[in-house]
């Protein structure tokens, strides 16, 4: 009797051990599931304003690095200013678009705009490597009125294969592979002090803070929800682990 009984708690501690180890691949795997987006980020993004734009670029392969990155801007809601901060180790170029009707900004009416931004790598050593992220940024203005911005996006590797990021998100459901969206805030609601109205200048030179000061667009709430989740998960498959050994213990 006392082997079986053995042997059944033996199982059992095998079965919590390998719920466990599932939950920690969990905890490792879900967080950097979440990260792996294109996203775009802005020091202040007010309508109306200028803005210093940030996308960030991860690298989601562990057998190429990006090369390559083709962001199209909104023409249907056109950006009559749109000045690149050089990158160092990456050429740019950017396209234009003739608008149907043009626009009117500071005065003057504007029918080009810039409608598509590509980043290119020097060389291979020059790219994203795996495991790697890097920035780019773009002074714009003045943003428009309306409630988001989307940015469809291209990541090149350098193995040939290109990612689309150009999803639209529906609901509460996320894309596989959302296009960077940046929210806009109504000019009665900007801060006091806020930069979003200075000069395109001040944007660029307000680029390198612009993470830290602007809250950023997408699944941050998705990722601190499959955080705890994966967190709870292995405290709960720990404490399989744990009872089982404490029983034994105290029965001899």
């Amino acid at each position: 009797m006392r082997v079986r009984m053995r042997v059944r708690a033996l199982r059992r501690t095998a079965r919590g051990l390998v719920v466990a180890t599932v939950a920690a691949c969990l905890v490792a795997v879900l967080p950097a599931a979440a990260f792996a987006h294109v996203k775009v980020t802005a020091d202040a993004a007010v309508q109306g304003g200028y803005a210093a734009l940030t996308f960030r670029v991860p690298n989601e392969r562990d057998d190429a690095s990006t090369t390559k990155i083709e962001v199209r801007l909104p023409t249907e809601f056109p950006l009559a200013s749109v000045s690149v901060k050089p990158h160092p180790g990456w050429s740019y170029k950017i396209e234009k678009t003739t608008l149907a009707t043009p626009i009117e900004s500071h005065g003057t009416k504007i029918g080009e705009v810039t409608s598509k931004i590509t980043w290119t790598a020097s060389d291979e050593d020059s790219g994203i490597k795996p495991g790697e992220y890097d920035e780019f940024s773009v002074s714009a203005g003045p943003l428009p009125e309306t409630d988001r911005l989307t940015f469809k996006t291209l990541q090149h590797y350098s193995d040939g294969e290109v990612v689309r990021w150009i999803q639209e998100s529906s609901g509460d459901d996320e894309a596989e592979r959302p296009a960077p969206v940046l929210d806009l805030t109504a000019k009665g609601a900007a801060a006091p002090g806020s930069a979003a109205g200075a000069a395109p200048a001040a944007g660029a030179e307000a680029a390198a803070g612009a993470e830290a000061a602007a809250p950023e667009s997408g699944s941050d709430a998705g990722v601190a929800w499959a955080i705890g989740l994966s967190a709870a998960s292995l405290v709960i498959c720990l404490g399989c682990v744990v009872a089982p050994a404490l029983h034994r213990s105290r029965t001899g």
